[in-house]
């Protein structure tokens, strides 16, 4: 390799670890700046879910489409475009005025930043093909990723303190020109002469199913879940989900090959994609309003507390790989997710003591960030590693499209559980004096964080039940504590029955090989 080229790649690779930056950072500083926008831009509490859930669908809605829009048409274009358009989103929602506006940039910056991770994926894979060269390039990627996650909260509540929340998405707008540069100058171009024709059918249908359940979910209580409108958003849901299921069999190359749910090894580790989007990452998104309306604190303290959630994720990765490779996926998995929940139980705990404060949240945080740690690895080597190699890239998509999906559909639900939770409470403490449409609009405000201005609001209500609505917030987070903690352990279940279920086979040929030869078995 030439001097010229190893410069290169290290620029190629800078460019890689900005936009890996970026990507994690708008998932996890936003969360912290929640209740901010939903003072300043008057937003609700459905409203509020809709800004970080706007992201994370549209996210999923471009992960099976980038990869083979890379392999057509350049990677290096792909990734350039999706940089540059991440910029202009992001300048977007910083120049937003309003909360519609900025739900809307949102969800157009999920889209870029979903192209622009697939995307980085696969500058790399192709940059970087020599086996310790890759091994240190992903590594870096993945160091710097978690950067961005773990550091986001104390970076968005800093941003916050200093400045306003502009900030935390105009400052994307000046690393994506600085990423951009890195890319034009490092990044080599590459393409696919044979890459598979767009799946748009089966994208469109798998999109609009898991956008119709969050509303679902999300829009339900004001619709009435048995109403024509909630039942009918229900059913698009479910017969534009049984539609991608059709359309993907069908399909002689099919984004998803339903196939690859037969090996053990693959089914159990995706469990434990759905385990950790099922708690952890979805509550990262309620716990900063938890922190700074349930325990006080303002944006920069609260991002502090926070980093005892986030850093293990960042830290114990390693601890992981080695209990897996040790005890193998099948224990150091479902191990992983009952710590998660063991956490969540332990936050539960420390919430509901008199005096709580981040002491008595640190013990359930720290675990819960490690049980996060423990598990993110293994189950990343698994489902790739436990396929064919000319599987591993759509073992490695179906496993992303699973954390986000799972991601999603807990946002919304999470939310329901918190405004059922300070529901739930309000009317044993509060018996008659509110009709239900107010009481409950009064709960969703609570679940905003408007625990103050909230009581004024509704005639009946007066400042002396403060103390009634910071008890609703704190009984309803528990109760979203309950169900996070209790459904991670559900599936730690089912993902180490899962494993253990698998019965010795004979491997199969890869039937997308054609040189694969029969096997035979001893």
């Amino acid at each position: 390799m030439t001097l010229s080229q190893t410069w290169n790649d290290r620029i190629a690779l800078a460019a890689v670890c900005s936009s890996s930056l970026m990507f994690g950072l708008e998932i996890s500083s936003v969360p912290v700046i929640l209740p901010t926008l939903e003072t300043v831009l008057k937003g609700s509490f459905k409203e509020i879910q809709w800004i970080m859930n706007a992201y994370t669908i549209a996210c999923t809605t471009v992960l099976m489409a980038t990869g083979t829009l890379a392999d057509r048409f350049g990677r290096k274009r792909v990734f350039g475009i999706a940089i540059l358009l991440f910029g202009i989103t992001s300048l977007l929602c910083g120049l937003a005025q309003n909360v519609t506006i900025l739900i809307a940039g949102r969800f157009l910056q999920g889209v870029t930043g979903g192209a622009m991770l697939v995307s980085q994926v696969a500058v790399l894979s192709h940059q970087f093909r020599e086996g310790e060269q890759r091994v240190r390039a992903f590594g870096m990627w993945g160091i710097i990723f978690g950067i961005g996650l773990g550091f986001g909260p104390i970076i968005g509540g800093a941003i916050v303190s200093v400045s306003n929340w502009q900030w935390v998405f105009l400052v994307h707008v000046l690393i994506s020109i600085i990423t951009l540069s890195l890319a034009l100058i490092g990044v080599q171009e590459s393409s696919d002469p044979n890459a598979k024709k767009l799946d748009v059918l089966g994208i469109s249908t798998l999109s609009v199913a898991v956008f119709c359940f969050a509303c679902y979910i999300t829009q339900g209580p004001d619709l009435g879940f048995g109403s024509a409108a909630a039942v009918g958003i229900l059913a698009v849901s479910l017969l534009s989900f049984i539609t991608f299921i059709l359309v993907e069999r069908r399909n002689p190359h099919p984004s998803f090959d339903f196939s690859i749910f037969r090996i053990r090894d693959f089914s159990g580790a995706l469990l434990g994609s759905v385990g950790m989007n099922f708690s952890f990452w979805p509550f990262m998104i309620y716990i900063p309003i938890y922190f700074q309306k349930g325990l006080g604190y303002n944006s920069v303290a609260a991002g502090l507390s926070l980093l005892a959630y986030t850093l293990p994720t960042l830290v114990v990765p390693p601890l992981g790989e080695r209990l897996a490779i040790r005890y193998g996926p099948r224990v150091a998995i479902p191990f992983g997710l009952f710590t998660i929940g063991l956490g969540f139980m332990l936050m539960k705990l420390g919430s509901s003591v008199d005096q709580a404060s981040w002491l008595t949240m640190f013990p359930g945080c720290l675990l819960a960030g490690i049980g996060l740690g423990l598990t993110n690895t293994p189950v990343t080597n698994t489902t790739t590693g436990s396929v064919p190699t000319t599987r591993a890239g759509m073992a490695s998509g179906i496993d992303m499209s699973a954390r986000l999906i799972s991601l999603a559909v807990n946002i919304a639900f999470m939310g329901f559980v918190l405004v059922s939770g300070i529901l739930a409470y309000l009317k044993g403490a509060l018996p008659g004096a509110l009709h239900p449409p107010a009481l409950y609009s009064l709960a969703e405000k609570i679940a905003a964080g408007d625990v103050v201005s909230s009581v004024s609001t509704f005639p009946g209500i007066t400042l002396a039940s403060e103390g009634t609505s910071h008890a609703a917030l704190v009984h309803g987070f528990g109760l979203v504590m309950l169900y996070g903690g209790v459904g991670v352990w559900l599936l730690a279940a089912i993902s180490f029955i899962t494993f253990r279920a698998r019965k010795p086979t004979c491997p199969q040929p890869d039937k997308y090989d054609a040189q694969a030869e029969p096997r035979l078995c001893n």
